[in-house]
């Protein structure tokens, strides 16, 4: 396997892989190979079967394709993309079959689209959360916030379960298209933090309106949007169900 951008979730499908006696490659701050060490790159994703970048759009469009379009010697490629792709639904359900490129993530959604094109396996992912990166983290850091936004919900996933998705698509050689990665309980974000305050004992922040919260421009744009996500393909195709259906489950674990 050679990785594009070994950040928290790909660095997380390295060590299951590795443990299962793979050969991991990688670029990123964690990686063992720069980026822009282009015979290095050219060397190892020419001997790897297996492809997966995780790398974000820059200046809108995708760096991995632009530098290195193709990878001949890939019997699999796989893509780390967002379901933000899907914009705003309202609350709605979305699934694979919904219009992408609508919503604030515009330049993820041209990225989506090149990799499928390229015969990828697209993973859009929700919120991620896992070891580190939680609501108890938030809220052990002072730094949670519940919005007076009535009827606002998001989805979100563990970080184990999207490795267990992505592995479950390589030994079931899953066919090249999109797969939402997501649990099975959209709900607010809102009850995620109460939830958190609860298993740690701690007082609720207080409910604040978007101008109260003053929240950064990144932050704003996450509440901008509302939908649910479905994952019953992912469920039908990989045979795939998440270790962590709701965030409850979620949270007990990192407790």
């Amino acid at each position: 396997m050679f990785i594009f951008g070994l950040g928290y979730t790909a660095g997380r499908i390295a060590q299951r892989l590795r443990a299962e006696g793979w050969h991991v490659d990688a670029t990123g701050s964690a990686g063992n190979i720069a980026f822009d060490d282009a015979g290095s790159v050219s060397d190892c994703a020419s001997n790897a079967t297996h492809i997966l970048s995780s790398v974000p759009p820059d200046q809108g469009s995708d760096p991995v394709l632009n530098s290195y379009s193709t990878f001949p010697g890939a019997q699999w490629l796989g893509y780390l993309s967002s379901t933000g792709v899907y914009g705003d639904a309202d609350g709605a359900w979305v699934d694979e079959s919904s219009p992408t490129g609508t919503g604030r993530r515009t330049a993820r959604a041209n990225c989506d689209a090149r990799w499928l094109e390229a015969g990828a396996r697209v993973f859009r992912l929700p919120g991620i959360y896992g070891p580190g990166r939680s609501a108890l983290d938030r809220v052990r850091g002072g730094k949670a916030n519940r919005i007076d936004l009535p009827g606002q919900v998001f989805s979100r996933v563990h970080v184990d379960d999207i490795v267990s998705g992505v592995v479950a698509a390589i030994g079931r050689d899953a066919p090249p298209r999109a797969y939402n990665l997501s649990d099975d309980l959209p709900t607010s974000q809102n009850l995620v933090i109460e939830e958190a305050c609860r298993l740690l004992d701690v007082e609720l922040p207080a409910l604040q309106t978007m101008e109260e919260a003053e929240l950064s421009a990144m932050a704003r744009g996450f509440y901008a949007e509302n939908r649910r996500v479905a994952n019953g393909r992912a469920k039908r195709m990989l045979g795939w169900q998440p270790s962590y259906p709701t965030y409850r489950e979620g949270l007990r674990s990192l407790l």
